[in-house]
């Protein structure tokens, strides 16, 4: 009798420990830490950076109005709790809330995206759910009967009819401002504040109608809106946006809380961006689950540099299961278009074929 019990304790134990084993969960994985303190998420951002470059437009948020229609295929395809990877804007959220990753890595070559990203994750902190969110990256006052249940397209369309607040503006910012220095403490150079200050302003002037290319690039007028990106859905007609529910506001609001959202400035072709950024994997015993591309591979090879970033992912953690999201542009060339999704196996590229 003594015998079967043990037995029994040693199954649930057993059972109990897959349940939460990090590779299988979406705490911690592996070595990585449930949290970074503040110096250390500093640290990353200027261990792994590389000096900016710049790019044709400034790209305040996407213009890819069918990235969610990969989600389902991508959650069979890969596991949780391990590392992500990613490139530009607001997209990254959705992907991160979906595949919830225990830490994710933002990389671009453009200074302007960590000025965003850390605008980003001083209000993914401060706000207490979606529409207190939108209220603060917008500076609209919230409007009556918002609740937990509401949907992105409840949201958007209730503020909608509520004008952007000068007052409300001035005072977000000066909050957004004491969040990163005072609260974290963040050597923000004065070239960052400005970049903050850039970026908040656009979307309070332009509001939820805010684009891909706010002042004026070509093909503004059939970019999707800020609010478009936030209630499209994927090939089914569900909506997985970070905005489509409080779960998945609430995960990337949780790694962001944690310092695990991590903005790098960075060359997918370069040196050392990507391959600080495998380095620090591996030390930390974790796998890279995903790597979203966007549309990025396009430039490289139009400047002859894709066999360098192809050497760059050859030194990330990979296995079978790590997937490339990539961004197609269609072969009419015809902007209205857009950019479809795609996924790739990564093992593939590392050895540059």
């Amino acid at each position: 009798m003594i015998r079967r019990h043990v037995q029994v304790v040693a199954f649930l134990l057993i059972a109990l420990g897959a349940v939460i084993s990090p590779g299988r969960g979406i705490g911690a994985a592996d070595g990585l830490p449930a949290r970074l303190s503040d110096q250390e998420f500093w640290k990353l951002i200027e261990t792994f950076s590389e000096p900016g470059g710049s790019f044709r437009s400034d790209n305040l948020l996407s213009n890819e109005l069918q990235f969610q229609h990969v989600i389902p295929e991508l959650t069979r395809l890969t596991r949780p709790g391990r590392a992500y990877v990613g490139v530009g804007p607001e997209q990254n959220f959705t992907y991160i809330a979906a595949l919830k990753p225990s830490i994710a890595v933002i990389l671009d070559i453009r200074r302007g995206n960590l000025d965003l990203h850390l605008l980003y994750k001083a209000l993914f902190e401060m706000s207490s759910d979606r529409a207190d969110f939108v209220s603060r990256l917008f500076s609209k006052p919230r409007p009556e009967g918002l609740t937990a249940s509401s949907t992105a397209a409840d949201i958007f369309a209730a503020y909608g009819n509520v004008e952007a607040s000068e007052r409300l503006y001035v005072q977000n910012i000066a909050t957004v401002r004491d969040q990163l220095f005072t609260k974290h403490g963040f050597a923000l150079a004065d070239e960052d504040v400005r970049g903050i200050e850039y970026v908040y302003r656009a979307f309070f002037v332009f509001g939820p109608r805010i684009q891909y290319s706010p002042f004026g690039l070509s093909g503004a007028t059939i970019q999707p809106t800020y609010a478009d990106l936030m209630v499209a859905t994927d090939e089914s007609g569900q909506t997985r946006g970070f905005l489509s529910n409080e779960e998945a506001f609430g995960y990337v609001k949780s790694l962001q809380s944690r310092n695990l959202v991590v903005p790098v400035v960075g060359n997918f072709a370069g040196a050392k961006a990507i391959r600080a950024v495998g380095a620090y994997l591996k030390e930390k015993g974790t796998t890279l689950s995903v790597f979203y591309l966007s549309n990025v591979e396009e430039y490289l090879k139009r400047d002859g540099v894709w066999q360098d970033f192809c050497a760059n992912v050859s030194e990330l953690p990979l296995d079978a299961t790590s997937t490339f999201i990539r961004s197609i542009r269609s072969v009419t060339g015809d902007p209205s278009d857009g950019l479809r999704s795609e996924l790739g196996p990564m093992n593939q590229i590392s050895n540059c074929r």
